[in-house]
């Protein structure tokens, strides 16, 4: 798994609009990545809708947010609309989960992204991460915690 800090692998993505998302194009910006299994799954809903919620928290702190899974673009979207939410969702579709395995995040067994956290600074060095457990998810407070320390 990516490490505290270690240069966080880079990578371009689609988000569910259809724009092309370049990490290293967002130095300069605190950037929060939010790796999670499904959408449209309970514990994702919860976790994005949580992000949703108190987005202003990570506004405040010049965060951009991006949630990552392997879900396709047309899937992103659809949820995005669906539950209103509040930040782009990044495909990482094909090849499968190919930025997952970059972070070291991708479970190979299940063919889908483990839920982690990761705090990237205005140089692209990952500076926290969050691994949460089996069924939990990380509060919109922890991840806003983490990015307080970047400074």
């Amino acid at each position: 798994m990516t490490q505290v800090g270690e240069q966080a692998p880079d990578f371009t993505l689609k988000s569910g609009e259809g724009d092309e998302v370049t990490l290293s194009a967002l130095r300069g910006q605190k950037v929060v990545l939010a790796f999670y299994p499904l959408d449209w799954s309970p514990g994702c809903q919860d976790q994005m809708d949580g992000f949703t919620k108190d987005y202003a928290k990570f506004e405040a702190q010049g965060a951009q947010v991006f949630g990552i899974s392997v879900d396709s673009t047309w899937s992103h979207k659809a949820w995005k609309d669906a539950r209103g939410l509040a930040f782009p969702l990044l495909a990482d579709f094909h090849p499968k989960g190919a930025v997952a395995e970059a972070y070291g995040v991708y479970n190979a067994e299940r063919g889908n992204a483990r839920r982690v956290t990761f705090i990237i600074d205005e140089h692209g060095l990952v500076r926290d991460k969050d691994e949460s457990a089996a069924g939990q998810v990380p509060s919109v407070d922890l991840v806003c915690d983490m990015l307080s320390k970047v400074g």
